[in-house]
């Protein structure tokens, strides 16, 4: 399947600038991955961007009030998104104030990486180990130890 990662901006800080790049890489054995960043002044203009750069692509958005999903869990929901016929599926990271109600509102899915408060940085890094740790998984790998 292919993963079109969106987010807005990108990893400021040198730790996670490593962290993306090694799960990137990791990632890329199990998906065809692209990568946008956007920008915006607002978050209505960043919405905008982000729903231009989906384009027709299932959106899943990466917000508090979603879903949350084990490993597992998440690694299933993407086997049935494949399986169902999705060869792609955009996945959006927003800006500090997060996504617009509208943009929620034509978003597949919202997932949530859980309740506490993470550092954009750091949530561009746990959203790329969450896909490869659901990749591998799915691949019946040894990475995931759960």
């Amino acid at each position: 399947m292919r993963l079109h990662l969106i987010t807005v901006g990108e990893p400021k800080l040198a730790y996670a600038r490593a962290g993306w790049d090694e799960y990137e890489k990791r990632l890329r054995r199990y998906h065809k991955l692209q990568v946008t960043r956007v920008a915006g002044r607002t978050p209505e203009a960043e919405s905008d961007a982000v729903r231009r750069a989906a384009g027709r692509a299932p959106l899943i958005l990466l917000d508090p009030r979603g879903r949350q999903f084990t490993s597992e869990g998440l690694s299933a929901y993407l086997d049935a998104q494949a399986l169902g016929g999705t060869g792609e599926l955009a996945l959006a990271i927003g800006g500090p104030e997060g996504h617009t109600d509208a943009l929620r509102a034509d978003a597949r899915l919202l997932w949530s990486l859980g309740e506490l408060t993470l550092p954009h940085d750091l949530a561009m890094v746990v959203l790329l180990e969450a896909l490869y740790r659901a990749a591998t998984i799915s691949a019946g790998e040894p990475y995931h130890r759960g």
